[in-house]
């Protein structure tokens, strides 16, 4: 559809602008390392702490797709996460605002679980973590920004410890766990 850019009636000419669909599919959106979206900015302690992690089975505990971005540098973005059953993510922060939304699954982020549904808003620079339920997590997340970094916290030997654990204890499920049943909201 052509569209009649409003700041061209001040000279009385018309230039026509053109706005479009865009249709996204999650089977063909590339993983989110493939869309070189997010940027890593991590201290030497947090990325050793990672390729320990990594080690014990992190990457088996998760799937991250671009689903959606835009060309523009301060365009939109919207990102699918699934992370498998126990998962948990290490304390980081985004330098962007996201909004989340649970699709499927659970999320337990200190006291609070959100289920499908439910959501939460992180404004930028601020730190947070979640550990998926037992039968893990689907979420959506929703940025004003086409490209956005991470920053993993730095955390005692004790901290990476406990994750990597984690990690171990559920690799073996991870591999072939599916994703939670997606139930309707009513």
């Amino acid at each position: 559809m052509d569209m009649i850019d409003p700041s061209s009636t001040a000279t009385g000419k018309s230039a026509p602008r053109r706005r479009e669909i865009t249709i996204f599919r999650e089977a063909s959106a590339p993983t989110l390392d493939e869309s070189e979206m997010m940027e890593l900015n991590n201290s030497e302690v947090a990325t050793a702490g990672i390729a320990k992690l990594r080690d014990s089975g992190l990457d088996d505990g998760y799937v991250l797709k671009c689903l959606f971005r835009s060309p523009d540098a301060d365009g939109f973005s919207l990102t699918y996460a699934w992370f498998k059953g126990n998962y948990a993510l290490p304390p980081h922060k985004h330098n962007t605002a996201c909004l989340y939304y649970v699709i499927s699954g659970e999320i337990h982020m200190g006291k609070e679980v959100l289920g499908a549904g439910d959501g939460f808003f992180l404004p930028a620079g601020a730190g947070y973590s979640y550990s998926a339920g037992p039968d893990g997590v689907e979420v959506v997340e929703f940025r004003d920004s086409s490209h956005f970094d991470i920053a993993i916290a730095d955390a005692s030997a004790a901290s990476w410890e406990r994750l990597a654990k984690i990690c171990e204890n559920n690799r073996e499920l991870w591999k072939s766990q599916r994703p939670p049943v997606r139930i309707p909201q009513v």
